[in-house]
């Protein structure tokens, strides 16, 4: 009998079931035949971004296209493994763990231009570069990630992280290091641990409650135990977007004794004072209608996660939808298909699609063969038949050595990788490994086109 919970399959068994899905890259996505068939084609296709979503797409097309001229445009170095980053805040991972150089990853028939997109006109099918390079293209794919907006919050900037109790995970490796220098004195010191998430659509919502649950786990272990407080503050009335997800959260913090403040949109730090500031809802009455305050917590460690949108070329491109999430400047596009409303040779992948659900590394695995199905078929005159149905993975960590392995769909509704295997809503050392060994080996597969 196994002794972690949920299973009756032996450690061992475990153990060679991680290694598989590691090795094979199948982990949320069954592995998609490459065709044997190479299509001729002169066509220009034109990436912007080599993150994840982009770096993916375009090795499985230099594979698939035989003549194409594929042109990658990102004006990063290095390349992030951003599934790492909750990892390195907690102490468990260096900041090495999550970079690579982007062109290591590239293979010789496609072309880097080794800097920003400044402008795209879907008109004109052009992009523009910071240098004044001028692309045109036939069929333009959009996959830049997406920007914190750090300025957003009153008070805080980059060069505070790591200092007088201050973390900031999602800015980068180096950001995450240093959130566990300021994490990890916490979790020695004790005092008023306080946990926030921004009130826009943002990449793996999961991460949040991850670190929130790391620190707390690992406080109470350490010279913190019985002298500290954890708090989160939110500002939707949920703890997650999937409702039997949300509610064992729920349960989780409570029996942990994580104070939940909903409705709290962060707004402003006064780092000296230690005291963060939000927006709430204000009393509402027939005489004054509604409207908002500001609550203040006080906190000894806090944990600032930043509003999140469309880099600036999306957003100034015409490319973003025009009647929601206008504040944020996501792709408007088909949440089947993920092809541009109003400019057909345009897709959108990753981060910066306007779709309900998919702001993942593991929605990229089912993403990218979408678009790539849709635009060959494109080019050979015939309709695509790949759909993206909302996949979203999160192995949310709810200790050192435990994590659920939740993955969803835009209705909501669980899609497990594993079903009978491995239990969703239990915490589970198995989906702890799945973390720590599968996932970088099934991302690293994908990045190659090969899963």
């Amino acid at each position: 009998m196994s002794r972690y919970p949920g299973f009756n399959t032996s450690r061992r068994s475990l153990l060679k079931l991680a290694a598989a899905v590691g090795a094979t890259g199948t982990l949320g996505l069954a592995t998609q035949s490459q065709a044997a068939k190479r299509i001729a084609t002169r066509a220009r296709i034109v990436i912007v971004g080599a993150g994840a979503a982009g770096t993916t797409l375009a090795n499985r097309l230099v594979e698939r296209l035989e003549g194409a001229e594929i042109m990658l445009v990102d004006g990063r170095q290095d390349h992030y493994y951003q599934p790492g980053f909750s990892l390195i805040a907690a102490g468990l991972k260096t900041p090495e763990y999550s970079i690579t150089k982007t062109r290591d990853w590239l293979p010789s028939g496609v072309t880097l231009i080794a800097e920003p997109a400044a402008a795209i006109d879907p008109v004109a099918k052009t992009v523009s570069t910071a240098s004044n390079k001028t692309l045109e293209y036939d069929f333009l794919v959009v996959a830049p990630g997406l920007v914190l907006d750090h300025g957003a919050i009153e008070g805080f900037s980059l060069d505070m992280v790591g200092k007088n109790g201050i973390g900031a995970l999602y800015a980068g490796p180096e950001y995450a290091g240093r959130t566990w220098e300021a994490a990890s004195k916490f979790t020695e010191e004790g005092g008023v641990g306080l946990f926030t998430r921004p009130s826009t659509e943002m990449k793996c919502a999961g991460a949040p409650l991850k670190h929130t649950f790391l620190i707390d786990d690992i406080a109470s272990r350490s010279g913190a135990k019985g002298k500290y407080e954890a708090h989160y503050a939110c500002p939707q009335n949920v703890l997650f977007s999937v409702p039997i997800v949300s509610e064992k959260v729920r349960m989780l913090f409570n029996s942990r004794n994580i104070a939940t403040h909903y409705s709290h949109t962060l707004k402003a730090i006064d780092p000296g004072r230690k005291i963060a500031f939000f927006e709430t809802p204000a009393t509402t009455s027939p005489a004054v209608g509604s409207g908002t305050s500001i609550a203040e917590l006080p906190y000894d460690y806090i944990h600032i996660i930043p509003p999140q949108r469309a880099p600036e070329v999306i957003r100034q491109s015409g490319l973003s939808w025009a009647d929601k999430w206008t504040d944020q400047g996501w792709v408007e596009c088909d949440q089947k298909t993920l092809r541009h409303l109003r400019y057909p040779q345009i897709f959108a992948l990753g981060d910066v699609a306007g779709v309900p659900k998919g702001k993942t590394a593991a929605s990229v695995k089912w993403q990218v063969p979408v678009v790539e199905d849709h635009l060959v078929a494109t080019i050979e005159g015939r309709e695509g038949t790949e759909t993206y149905d909302g996949y979203t993975s999160c192995p949310l960590i709810t200790r050192v050595g435990q994590a659920m392995l939740v993955e969803f769909d835009y209705h909501n509704d669980l899609v497990p990788s594993f079903p009978g295997v491995i239990a969703p809503l239990e915490e589970l050392w198995i989906s702890w490994l799945m973390k720590e060994v599968a996932l970088k080996a099934t991302y690293s597969a994908m990045l190659r086109g090969k899963a």
